[in-house]
This record gives C-alpha cells, structure tokens and sequence, in this order.
C-alpha cells in the first residue's frame, strides 16, 4: 500500500505564537477557540501570519454492496441522482460552497451507474459498486490501495492548484453502516451504541440494521489489521478520503474533518498514522448515534453543534468562517505597542 511521510510540526514556534496572541488588544485568553486554532494553524504552517489558501471540499462518491440488505433508507439510485444534483449546483454541499469561496470536486469511485463523460464529474471509479460484505469482502487489497492512491492525487492536485486547507465529504447510500463497524472495531465501542439512523431509518430500522451489520462482522475471517478491516467492510469512497487525508497532513495542510463518517475515517487514518491529527481540525458534532461517542475517543473537541446530518462536508464548510476569524486575529488585531494602547491584564 501506498506509504506516507507525516511528521508531526514542531512544536518549538507555539511560544511564539502564543507570545504574539497574548499581545494582541484584548485581554489574555478572551478569544478562546480562535486563540486555540490560530496557534494550531501557525504550528502546522510553521509561521507567525499563516495565511489560508484556495479551500476546497473534495466529494468521494461510491455505492456499498449491503445496501442490498436493507441498511439504507435512501434508495441505491439515489447516489447517481445525487451526483447530477451535485453537478447542476443544486446540492447542500453546493451552496455552502459558493457561500464560503470553496472548490467544489466530485469523484466517482465506484458508483452503479454509467455517467459517460459528464462534465463536471472526476471519473476515477474503480468498479459498479462494492460487494456485500455480509457474505463477501466488500473489495479486494487491490481495490483498496487503489482508492487510497486516488484520494492521494486528488489532494495533489489540490495542492498544486495552491491549496492548504481541505475538508472532505462523501456521497453513498449505506455509508453510515461502514463506518459504524470501523468505528467499532478501531475504537472498541460495541457496535450497539455505533449504529443509527443514517438517512433516516425509524426504531425498527435501526434494529435491523445493527442485526445485519452484527452478522457481517461475526462472519469477519481477516487478519484484524487496519488495513484488512479497511478493505472487508469500507466503501471506495470512504478509503479515498482516508488517502486523501493522509495525503493532506504529508503534505502540511490543515484538515477540516466533516461529520460522522469522515470522523470514522480519520479515526481510521490514525490507525495508521497517527501523527494526521495534528493536522485535523473538527467541524462539527452531528445529531447521527455514535458520532459524540467517536470524536470522543478521539479527543477532538468540535466547533459546532448544529445537528447536522447531511454530510458531504457540509458541517466541515460551514465551521470554516470560524476557522478564518481565527487566522485573521492574528494577523490583523493590532498589538498593544502598535496600538498604544497600555496592557490591561
């Protein structure tokens, strides 16, 4: 599989940084959270004035093979129509996009449909869906490296295009059902209290849902290995954006991590580097069953509780103004010297 060179940023510039916040026209401490993400941005970026550049939101989209048990209450078509919303602007995703200045990619990697060359669209699928991971591995070791390389060049692109800070969504019926059982397995949590309602499953819904994933994972024959727990029971896109991730943080790029799955896919990407947190920065706590819980065990604190659902990136997006008031602080707050304005603190 591909390998990664993440390091974790020095450490040594944090002094600084926080010397320079501490001089601002304020009182010590007063701005909280964007203190907090400013000296975050400034570590990763090693810089006194980080600066953000070019965001972008890269949409993996791919079907999973369980759908065909009853997981999902959207439809299977639905991840291709979705796609045509998408490329016509008419999305969730999109309007908070256009509202906070961002790239918008959509990525096929393995959605059951022919889209042809449709403008718009990044076709990188690998095949018409995964398998039914009730009864199959849902893609060989091959699939799986191969999903990690194109996240990987995606954020390359990305970078190259100027980019240096990404957030990532997804697009998949049944995707929520992946990333309970990676959440359990990663985390240790029973998969009980990682299964919810996804698109909108009722009571009973839910009860078949768990009972469903609850044998596919009784039936796991693998080795227990990140990456085979990875490949048995992910979707592409869900492994794509594990590259993608990894690839970001190599590449010194601050991360906004979106809601329930893209949360069960950096928990999964700090399996197996962990050093990628560094570079995360959490969007948003959803109302889906399990994602307290997850970010919990990541030790990540959110900066928004909307309860929201949707995916997609749409909760890393709308916490990106937060972000930027941070990085704006510290380069346009005068100082105190600057302002002459006497301490008070």
């Amino acid at each position: 599989m591909k390998t990664f060179h993440i390091q974790k940023p020095d450490k040594s510039i944090v002094p600084a940084l926080q010397d320079k916040i501490d001089n601002l026209t304020k009182p010590k401490g007063s701005l909280g959270r964007l203190e907090e993400l400013a000296v975050q941005i400034g570590t990763i970026q090693q810089s006194l004035s980080p600066v953000l550049r070019m965001p972008q939101n890269i949409v993996f989209a791919a079907d999973h093979g369980i759908v065909k048990e009853g997981v999902s209450f959207s439809a299977p078509e639905v991840t291709a129509q979705q796609i045509y919303n998408f490329l016509k602007g008419g999305a969730g995703i999109n309007l908070f996009a256009r509202q906070h200045r961002f790239i918008l990619k959509v990525v096929d990697c393995g959605v059951n449909a022919d889209f042809g060359q449709l403008p718009g669209l990044i076709d990188r699928k690998i095949r018409k869906s995964t398998s039914n991971y009730l009864h199959e591995p849902a893609m060989t070791r091959e699939e799986m490296e191969r999903a990690i390389e194109i996240g990987a060049e995606m954020v390359q692109w990305a970078y190259q295009e100027g980019t240096n800070i990404i957030s990532f969504g997804e697009l998949g019926m049944a995707n929520t059902s992946a990333s309970s059982i990676w959440m359990s397995y990663f985390t240790g949590i029973p998969l009980k209290e990682c299964v919810g309602a996804g698109s909108g499953l009722d009571n009973q819904g839910i009860l078949h849902k768990y009972d469903v994933l609850s044998r596919a994972m009784s039936h796991y024959s693998g080795d227990h290995s990140v990456e085979d727990i990875l490949r048995w029971f992910g979707g592409f896109e869900m492994v794509a954006a594990v590259g993608g991730m990894l690839q970001a943080a190599e590449l010194g790029m601050t991360i906004i991590i979106d809601g329930f799955i893209m949360t069960n896919c950096i928990l999964a990407a700090s399996k197996l580097y962990p050093d990628v947190l560094e570079y995360c920065i959490f969007g948003h706590q959803g109302d889906e069953a399990g994602h307290k819980l997850v970010l919990d065990a990541l030790n990540a604190r959110p900066l928004l509780h909307l309860s929201l659902r949707l995916g997609e990136g749409t909760g890393a997006i709308c916490a990106y103004p937060i972000i930027e008031s941070a990085v704006r602080m510290i380069n346009e707050m005068n100082s105190f010297k600057e302002a002459s304005v006497t301490k008070y603190f």
